[in-house]
């Protein structure tokens, strides 16, 4: 889910939620200026929300790792598959983005036994974008261990990224969780990408 909000239709909220609903996306968010999807994140639009934002930022996290990684084929002989690793992450993360949206839109169109499958579908987006952080911050730890020196700092920030990612997208898995009476297991799923994530990035932080 991608508001902190009750996941309540529309209108039995009129003071949570805006007054309309957008009918259609974007092709994405992100192929917008970044000035522009900032604004749509303050806007009284509940997409995109806790989960784009979350999406985002591991996907900035994962890009910040590519290029440590690249300034590192001299220390580092896969270096290259490093960052062509966190490309791929950096793509399925910018994915995300507008995938949370549909689903979070999703539920706020459903009633009765369809709304618990749309906040089925709603845990599941942010929990990959949970386990997406807790792989970056691993790509991350292994470049600012033994990366170039002089891209330590974006590496460790990387690191710090994905787990704030990671953090955010959890606690959206549990709103859903709780609200749908979904599946414990899925909230168990996100606190263990989120403790590998901080793992991770503890290492990268450490002095060597």
């Amino acid at each position: 889910m991608t508001s902190e909000s009750s996941p309540d239709p529309p209108d039995s909220s009129p003071d949570s939620f805006p007054d309309s609903f957008p009918d259609s996306f974007p092709d994405s968010f992100l192929d917008q200026p970044v000035r522009d999807f900032l604004d749509q994140l303050a806007a009284r639009s509940p997409t995109p929300g806790g989960g784009g934002a979350a999406a985002a930022t591991g996907a900035m996290a994962a890009g910040l790792v590519a290029m440590a990684a690249r300034f590192s084929a001299r220390q580092l002989p896969e270096a290259g598959d490093l960052a062509d690793e966190a490309d791929r992450l950096r793509y399925m993360a910018s994915q995300l983005v507008d995938m949370d949206a549909r689903a979070y839109t999703r539920v706020l169109a459903t009633r009765g036994p369809e709304r618990k499958e749309a906040l089925l579908g709603a845990a599941m987006v942010p929990l990959e974008i949970a386990a997406i952080g807790a792989r970056v911050a691993g790509l991350a730890a292994q470049v600012a261990e033994a990366g170039n020196p002089n891209l330590r700092g974006d590496a460790v920030s990387g690191a710090l990224l994905a787990t704030a990612s990671a953090r955010s997208a959890a606690g959206l898995v549990d709103i859903n969780v709780r609200f749908g009476g979904l599946d414990p297991e899925l909230s168990q799923r996100a606190a263990r990408a989120v403790a590998d994530a901080a793992d991770a990035a503890e290492r990268a932080g450490e002095q060597h």
